[in-house]
C-alpha cells in the first residue's frame, strides 16, 4: 500500500482547478478579436483629396486660359469687321456673307473631297501594311522603316515632294514624263493633276501612323476566335472579314479621328506645294482661311471662317464616332 501520510496536501479547489478543461466562449472561437492599442506612426500618411486638386490647379488654370481665352476672343472677332486699322461691330454680318461667297463654298469642296480621298487610300493601305508587317520576321525593321515619313516634319515634306515633283530636275517628274503620262509642264502646275499630288504627299507621310495603330489593334485580336472560324472552314479572307476587322474598329476609330482632324487644320505642306494654286484647284478651305487671315487682313471674316470650321469639324467627328461605333448602323 502506497504511504500517502508524507505527501502534500492539496486543497480540493486548486486540484480542481488544475485538471480541469478551461472554457473558451463561443464567441471568441467563432471570431477572434485582436486588439490594437495604439496605431503605428507612419512617416508618409496619405494626403487629402483636395491635396492632389491643388496640385494640378496651376495647370488647369494655364490650359483653361490658353483654350478658352481664344476661343470667346474667336467669337468675340468673328461678330466685328476687323482689319489693321481697327474695327466695328456688324453682328451676324460674316457669317451671312460666308453662304454668298463662291471661294468658301468651293474650299468646303475641295476640302472634303481631299480628306474623304485621303482617309479612304491611307485606311485601305495601312490596314493591308499592317496585316503584312504582323508577325513578320523583320517586324521591327519594317515598323521603324514605316515611320521615317512620319517623323519628317509636314513643311520639309512638302519642300522634298516639290524637288521631286519640279519639271526641270525633279526625278518622279521624269519617270511620269517618260511613261507618257505627264507633259512638260509639272504636275504641280496643272490643275487637273495638282490635288492628286498634294494627296500623294499625304498619304506618303502619314499612313505609317494608320499602319502603327492597326498593328497594335491586330495584336489584341483573340487567336481562339481565329482559330474556331478556320476550323470551321473559313477562308483567310472571310477570317479578316468577319473576326478580325470587326476587332480593328475600335482602333481605327482613333486613326480615323486623328487624321480627320489633321486633314482639316494642316496645311504646312500643301503651302509649300501649290500655295493653294494653281488658280483655286488646292485651295481647301484652310488655305482660304489663311489667305483671308494673314493675307488679306480680314481678321473677322477669318474668325468667322475658322468658327464654321471648328463647327462643322465637331460634328462630322461626332458622326464618325457614332459610325464606327455600330458599323450596321451606319450601313442602313
Amino acid at each position: 500500500m502506497t504511504d500517502t501520510s508524507h505527501m502534500p496536501l492539496v486543497p480540493h479547489d486548486v486540484g480542481t482547478q488544475l485538471f480541469r478543461a478551461r472554457s473558451h466562449s463561443v464567441e471568441v472561437e467563432a471570431k477572434p478579436r485582436t486588439e490594437v492599442t495604439e496605431r503605428p506612426r507612419s512617416f508618409n500618411p496619405p494626403a487629402p483629396k483636395r491635396y492632389y486638386f491643388y496640385l494640378m490647379a496651376p495647370a488647369i488654370a494655364i490650359l483653361a486660359f490658353i483654350s478658352l481665352y481664344p476661343f470667346f476672343w474667336l467669337i468675340f472677332l468673328s461678330l466685328q469687321d476687323v482689319d489693321i486699322g481697327g474695327g466695328k461691330w456688324v453682328g451676324i454680318d460674316n457669317y451671312v456673307k460666308l453662304f454668298s461667297d463662291s471661294r468658301f463654298i468651293n474650299g468646303w469642296i475641295l476640302l472634303l473631297k481631299y480628306s474623304v480621298i485621303c482617309l479612304a487610300v491611307q485606311l485601305t493601305v495601312g490596314v493591308m501594311l499592317a496585316v503584312v508587317v504582323n508577325n513578320s520576321r523583320y517586324e521591327r525593321f519594317l515598323v521603324t522603316a514605316l515611320l521615317m515619313p512620319m517623323m519628317m516634319a509636314p513643311a520639309v515634306a512638302g519642300l522634298l515632294w516639290l524637288f521631286l515633283y519640279n519639271g526641270t530636275f525633279g526625278w518622279y517628274h521624269w519617270i511620269l514624263q517618260s511613261l507618257g503620262i505627264l507633259g512638260s509642264a509639272s504636275i504641280l502646275a496643272r490643275a487637273d493633276t495638282a490635288m492628286i499630288a498634294v494627296i500623294v504627299v499625304d498619304v506618303w507621310q502619314w499612313t505609317p501612323l494608320i499602319t502603327l495603330i492597326a498593328l497594335a489593334g491586330l495584336k489584341r485580336v483573340p487567336r481562339d476566335q481565329l482559330e474556331a472560324n478556320m476550323v470551321d472552314g473559313a477562308s483567310p479572307l472571310r477570317n479578316f472579314f468577319s473576326i478580325t476587322l470587326p476587332n480593328l474598329y475600335p482602333v481605327l476609330l482613333i486613326a480615323v479621328l486623328l487624321r480627320f482632324m489633321d486633314n482639316f487644320r494642316f496645311i504646312d505642306s500643301l503651302l509649300v506645294l501649290t500655295g493653294g494654286g494653281p488658280g483655286s484647284a488646292t485651295k481647301i478651305l484652310p488655305v482660304y482661311l489663311f489667305e483671308v487671315a494673314f493675307k488679306f487682313f480680314k481678321l473677322g471674316r477669318g474668325a468667322a471662317i475658322a468658327l464654321t470650321l471648328l463647327l462643322v469639324t465637331i460634328i462630322l467627328g461626332k458622326i464618325l464616332v457614332r459610325v464606327f461605333e455600330n458599323p450596321k448602323s451606319g450601313r442602313s
